[in-house]
């Protein structure tokens, strides 16, 4: 098994249930982009997420 597996494995094991299923949650949407050939949108969130964050960023005077 590939080493990123087995500590996924490992890990989802050790921490809280909420955060493993939030895990599982994330990579099963990562796994549907790769299968899809759009791992690239992926990106697009992340850079998208970020503009958010900063319009949601107090303003400072």
């Amino acid at each position: 098994m590939d080493i990123l597996a087995e500590q996924l494995d490992t890990k989802l094991r050790h921490w809280q249930p909420e955060t493993a299923q939030q895990v599982r949650q994330c990579i099963a949407e990562i796994i549907d982009l790769a299968d899809q050939d759009t791992l690239d949108v992926l990106q697009s969130r992340g850079v998208e997420q970020e503009a958010l964050d900063m319009l949601d960023e107090p303003a400072i005077r």
